[in-house]
């Protein structure tokens, strides 16, 4: 799963901060790698997720490794012009925190941005979600691997196949694949607008 950059929408990490990265990564047990899809649709959208990312990126035990571009997305799961839109993106990241533990991370890393939890699909302020870990296939319904919903998303699927082309979603196949197949409708690039890997 490591992230290519053959896609020209994709920044270019510089060499220094991947060597840092990298350098990092030796303090890392047997790490395995995470999809974690990220998406805002109140408040500072593009601020939040960064923040959010950032709040990732000081977690003991994870690294994060590559963020895709963003996208502008229609709100999944509700009437049309109920909700604000989103901006989505995916973060690949490395991290020896067993599956249980990213939830929790992920779930606290909500929290600190304010995330109500008052309806199905309701408007948030971040929403991250674990796509997947490593090859995991679990049908535990506290945390279900890989996400059961993600090959119906190209709000997810778009910006992991920006920052990793050749990746796989357990049981469903090629991203690529997935994401041909269920096409770019309501998901708009937003090339003005760019998160970074945590410094």
């Amino acid at each position: 799963m490591k992230p290519t950059q053959s896609d020209p929408t994709v920044q270019p990490v510089p060499a220094s901060v991947v060597a840092t990265v990298d350098a990092a990564d030796t303090t890392l047990s047997n790490p395995r790698w995470a999809v974690l899809a990220l998406g805002a649709n109140l408040g500072n959208r593009l601020e939040t997720l960064q923040g959010a990312i950032d709040a990732l990126g000081d977690t003991p035990g994870l690294r994060v490794k590559a963020v895709s571009p963003v996208y502008e997305t229609a709100p999944w799961g509700v009437e049309p012009d109920t909700q604000p839109s989103y901006l989505n993106a995916v973060a690949l990241v490395k991290t020896t925190l067993p599956p249980s533990s990213l939830l929790e991370r992920a779930h606290a890393v909500e929290e600190a941005f304010h995330r109500v939890r008052e309806e199905r699909w309701g408007a948030r302020t971040i929403d991250v979600d674990i796509i997947t870990y490593a090859d995991v296939i679990s049908e535990d319904p506290v945390l279900t691997l890989p996400h059961p919903r993600a090959h119906q998303r190209a709000f997810v699927l778009a910006p992991w196949h920006d920052v990793d082309p050749d990746a796989q979603l357990p049981g469903h196949g090629p991203v690529a694949d997935l994401l041909t197949a269920l096409g770019h409708e309501g998901v708009t690039p937003r090339a003005d607008l760019e998160l970074r890997l945590p410094e």
